[in-house]
């Protein structure tokens, strides 16, 4: 058997609720006045005391009696017949007026059915909208796919705020999904990595030494070619060891990194002198329990990206200040440079790995930097416009990273 609609079983409960109590009210009403009137009337009781009273008054007639005696009596007379008549008439009204006051009882009852039908009608409505649209929010967001933008304003104002939580369950849930398969895609690009520098790094080592050895033995006649094997072998060694950089997650015990110092040595030894270079480090910065290697490394590859997007002139401008992360106080770096600036269409994929537009670049800087922060569970942003320059945000939080989830 299909079951009922919820507005449906809502408005039949409500109906109910509402005329099942007055309908047996009303019935039992009717059938107490249709029964009492007779009895509150009291015809037949007056017939009997108007037959006994005249046969009384009839023999008290005849005895010898006064004037005033025998006015008396002829007022009482009066009396009886005019209270007999009153009860003949109330009893004929009261036969009458039972089923009246059934029928006026009926109507009441078929009145207060449509009042209460329209009140259960709104009320279903009230309730049941709300609900079905949050039902179909439920199944949307067990999908994955994104809530209504505007939502209906029917219901009460607690329909209102349950919507705003199951948005912000909503938005929740998404960037939960998000960071799972960003980990995953992140942990399937490391893996990639790590087997690469693996397999580049073992028969990269014994080229190397013959490469040496080629340079103090061989023939003036071959040193070019020599020459060549020296350079592409460095860049190979050097591409070996940016995968697996990227490879792997900071290692090491954490320590308390002093950004303050961290950005400005980085600044000197990145910055090149015909770049104007401009560093802000705000006082009493707060000490960031993390990898001082990782995140130096971090900040110097985006100091090495907005060098090279300067070229020959331009000015370089980083900073760090305090800032909340999660709801807790941690420190933010930036870094803007005046150069050639990214596309729009390439902006978003900058933290991608092997995502570069420099020729001889890996594509691997800004991936480290991206999973550098991520471990240090921080966050890092991105703003562009091409030939007027970019600025790189990240923030950490001062408690950083503990050293088991760094170990692991």
């Amino acid at each position: 058997m299909k079951q009922l609609r919820f507005r449906t079983r809502l408005f039949l409960i409500l109906s109910l609720f509402a005329l099942a109590p007055a309908l047996a009210v009303t019935i039992a009403w009717a059938v107490f006045v249709s029964q009492a009137a007779p009895i509150v009337a009291g015809t037949a009781a007056w017939e009997r005391l108007a037959t006994t009273g005249s046969e009384a008054l009839g023999a008290v007639d005849s005895l010898a009696m006064t004037d005033a005696q025998r006015q008396a009596l002829r007022a009482h007379e009066r009396e009886l017949e005019q209270s007999v008549t009153q009860s003949r008439r109330l009893g004929f009204v009261a036969r009458r007026a039972a089923p009246a006051i059934v029928i006026g009882a009926l109507a009441l009852v078929l009145v207060l059915g449509v009042v209460a039908s329209r009140v259960a009608g709104h009320l279903s409505r009230q309730l049941s909208r709300p609900l079905n649209e949050l039902v179909g929010w439920a199944h949307l967001i067990e999908r994955g796919d994104a809530l209504p933008r505007e939502g209906s304003q029917r219901g009460a104002p607690e329909f209102r705020e349950l919507r705003e939580r199951m948005r912000s369950m909503s938005v929740a849930l998404a960037e939960g999904r998000a960071r799972v398969v960003e980990a995953e895609r992140l942990h399937a690009f490391r893996e990639a990595a790590r087997r690469v520098a693996h397999e580049l790094k073992n028969p990269l080592t014994p080229i190397r030494f013959a490469v040496a050895r080629l340079k103090r033995d061989a023939s003036p006649d071959l040193a070019d070619a020599i020459e060549v094997l020296d350079v592409e072998t460095s860049r190979i060694q050097g591409l070996s060891r940016a995968f697996a950089q990227f490879g792997r997650l900071p290692e090491g015990t954490p320590s308390d990194v002093d950004f303050g110092e961290l950005v400005r040595y980085a600044a000197m030894s990145s910055i090149p002198t015909h770049l104007q270079a401009e560093v802000f480090v705000e006082d009493d910065l707060p000490m960031v329990r993390g990898h001082y290697d990782a995140l130096q490394r971090a900040v110097t590859n985006i100091l090495l990206n907005a060098v090279d997007a300067c070229g020959q002139s331009g000015r370089v401008t980083v900073g760090a200040t305090r800032t909340s992360v999660q709801g807790t106080v941690g420190v933010e770096v930036s870094v803007q440079d005046t150069g050639c600036g990214i596309p729009a269409d390439r902006l978003a994929r900058i933290w991608d790995p092997y995502v570069t537009s420099k020729p001889a670049g890996t594509g691997l800087g800004l991936a480290i930097v991206h999973q550098t922060i991520l471990a240090h569970h921080g966050y890092v942003s991105a703003r562009s416009e091409p030939q007027t320059g970019t600025v790189i945000r990240f923030a950490v939080p001062a408690s950083g990273v503990e050293s088991s989830k760094a170990e692991g």
